[in-house]
C-alpha cells in the first residue's frame, strides 16, 4: 500500500540530494576560490588550492569519497525512512547529525590519505552550504506534498473488509497518519445487521456479498482484507473480484500474535501485507510517463495556439453555441472529471441523441454513427483530422488524462460495463490508444475495444506509448477510422 511509493519517493529524494551535494560541492569550491577571507583559516599557507592544468581537477574527483560517506551517513541515521510520516525537525536533525559525522569521516580520510592540497575552509563551507540547500529542499518537498494533499491528489481512496479487533487496529494506525493520503471509503462486513453503523468512525457501508456493487457505484482504489483467519478459504472469490475490475487487492497478513518475529517489507507501520496488482506498478517508469505527458501537453498547446484559435474562429462563425464542448467522463478507477473537446455537433445534439439511439453502430455501451446529423459543416472536419480531440490537451496538464490510455466512457456508459469491462478504468486515460490506432471506429465490438484496452495495460511500457503515439500520426493525417 504505502511501500511501493514510499520506495520511489526514497529514490526520488535519495537523486535530488545528490545533485544537491554536488552543487554544494561546487558553491564551495567557487566561494573558497573567491572570498579571499577564508584563506586565513587554511591550515596550510601558501599552498595552491589547485594545482594548474585544469578545472577543478585536483578537487573535483574527491565527490567520489564526499557522495557516498553524506549518503551513506544520512542512510544509517533514518534520512530516507518513512519521509512521509516526519518531522521537518527530526528530517534537519538527521541531515545535521549526517553532516558533522561526514566532516569527521572526510577529514579523518584527508589526514590518512595525505591529501594535504584540500583547503579544511573548503570542507567548512561544503558542510554549512550541503546542509542547508539539504534542509531547503526537505522543507520544499513536505511543503509540497501537504499542500498537494489538502488539494486532493496524492490520496488514494480504501476499502476494508472485517471489522473486528484488526480492521479496526488498521483504521486507527491510517487516520492517525493524515499524511499518508490514504481515505477510507468505508468497511464491508458479513453480517448484515453490520450496515449502517459505524466502526472507528467509519461508517460500515454493505456487507461482503456486496463487494461486486461497491466496486462499480465507488472510487475504490485499493480494497483492504484485515480478515480473521477463518475467512481465508472464503477469500478467493473476492480477491479474483478485484483482479477482474483491475482494483489492487491488499491483504493483511499479521494472521497470527507473533512474539518474536520480526515484520518483513511489506508492511504498514508494522502491519505485514501481501499485494495482488493488475496494473503497472514501477513507479518510475509512471513518474517518467508522467512528466512526459506534462512536457508535452504544455509544448503542445503553445505550439498549437494558432490553430486553436483558427478552430474556435470557424466553429463560432459557422454555428450558434460555444466553442468548446464539456463533458463529465470517468477517468481512473472511475473519478469523475470534466473533458474537453471543440464543439463538433449542434448545440442540441445531446438532447437529440435519443432520437438517434436505433442508428448505433456499436455492439455494447458506446454510441456512434457514421455520417451523425448532428454534425456541422466544421465538426466533420475536425472529428476526420481529430482536431476537435486537442482541448484534451488541458485534460492531460491537469493529470486527469494522459497522452496515451483507455478513452475516457461517460458514467452512463460505465453503468452497463460487465464486471470485466470495468478493469479498463484502472489506467489513467489517454487521448490515443491501441482503439485508435487499430481502426478506430472500425473496431464495431465494444467487447473487442475494451480488450484493446486491457491489452494496453497488460503490455504497458513506455516504448509501447511512443508506438501508439508514431502510429497515431499517420492514423490522424489519413483520418483512419475517424468519423
Amino acid at each position: 500500500m504505502i511501500n511501493p511509493r514510499e520506495l520511489f519517493l526514497k529514490q526520488l529524494v535519495l537523486l535530488i540530494d545528490a545533485a544537491l551535494l554536488v552543487t554544494g560541492f561546487l558553491l564551495a569550491y567557487h566561494l573558497r576560490e573567491s572570498v579571499h577571507l577564508f584563506y586565513r583559516w587554511d591550515f596550510f599557507r601558501g599552498r595552491e588550492v589547485l594545482q594548474p592544468g585544469g578545472l577543478m581537477e585536483g578537487y573535483l574527483w574527491l565527490l567520489l569519497l564526499i557522495l557516498p560517506i553524506w549518503l551513506g551517513l544520512l542512510s544509517l541515521l533514518g534520512g530516507y525512512r518513512e519521509l512521509r510520516m516526519k518531522s521537518y525537525l527530526s528530517m534537519v536533525w538527521a541531515i545535521l547529525q549526517a553532516s558533522a559525522l561526514g566532516f569527521i569521516c572526510f577529514g579523518s580520510l584527508m589526514y590518512l590519505l595525505k591529501l594535504h592540497f584540500v583547503s579544511r575552509a573548503f570542507l567548512a563551507i561544503f558542510l554549512v552550504v550541503s546542509f542547508c540547500l539539504l534542509s531547503l529542499e526537505r522543507w520544499i518537498l513536505m511543503f509540497f506534498f501537504r499542500l498537494m494533499l489538502r488539494r486532493g491528489y496524492f490520496v488514494r481512496s480504501i476499502l476494508i473488509v472485517g471489522t473486528g479487533r484488526r480492521a479496526r487496529r488498521f483504521a486507527q494506525v491510517v487516520r492517525a497518519h493524515a499524511n499518508w493520503g490514504i481515505r477510507i471509503v468505508g468497511f464491508l462486513d458479513e453480517d448484515p445487521r453490520l450496515v449502517g453503523h459505524k466502526v472507528e468512525g467509519v461508517e460500515v457501508i454493505a456487507t461482503l456479498a456486496d463487494l461486486p456493487r461497491v466496486l462499480k457505484e465507488r472510487v475504490i482504489d485499493e480494497v483492504v482484507f484485515v480478515i480473521p483467519r477463518n475467512w481465508m478459504a472464503r477469500m478467493e472469490p473476492w480477491i479474483l473480484q478485484c483482479e477482474l475490475v483491475g482494483v489492487r487487492a491488499t491483504l493483511a497478513m499479521d494472521l497470527f500474535n507473533l512474539r518474536f518475529a520480526k515484520v518483513q517489507p511489506t508492511d504498514l507501520d508494522g502491519i505485514p501485507l501481501i499485494s495482488f496488482d493488475t496494473t503497472p506498478m514501477d513507479q518510475w517508469r509512471l513518474a517518467v510517463k508522467r512528466v512526459l505527458d506534462f512536457v508535452a501537453a504544455a509544448v503542445g498547446l503553445v505550439l498549437l495556439s494558432p490553430l486553436f484559435l483558427l478552430a474556435a474562429a470557424a466553429i463560432k462563425m459557422t454555428s450558434r453555441g460555444p466553442v468548446y464542448f464539456r463533458q463529465v467522463r470517468c477517468g481512473l478507477n472511475g473519478r469523475r472529471f470534466m473533458v474537453y473537446k471543440f464543439r463538433s455537433m449542434s448545440a442540441d445534439a445531446e438532447s437529440r441523441r435519443a432520437e438517434l439511439e436505433h442508428l448505433n453502430e456499436m455492439a455494447g455501451p458506446v454510441f456512434k454513427v457514421t455520417n451523425d446529423p448532428r454534425l456541422t459543416p466544421v465538426g466533420r472536419w475536425i472529428r476526420k483530422t481529430s482536431v476537435d480531440e486537442l482541448p484534451q490537451l488541458f485534460n492531460v496538464l491537469r493529470g486527469e488524462m494522459s497522452l496515451v490510455g483507455p478513452r475516457p466512457p461517460l458514467p452512463s456508459e460505465v453503468e452497463k460495463y460487465e464486471t470485466w469491462q470495468r478493469r479498463r478504468l484502472s489506467m489513467r486515460p489517454g487521448i490515443t490508444g491501441l482503439w485508435q490506432v487499430s481502426g478506430r471506429n472500425k473496431v464495431k465490438d465494444f467487447s473487442q475495444w475494451t480488450r484493446l484496452d486491457l491489452e494496453y495495460i497488460d503490455r504497458w511500457s513506455l516504448k509501447l506509448d511512443l508506438e501508439i503515439l508514431l502510429k497515431t500520426v499517420p492514423a490522424v493525417a489519413f483520418g483512419i477510422g475517424a468519423k
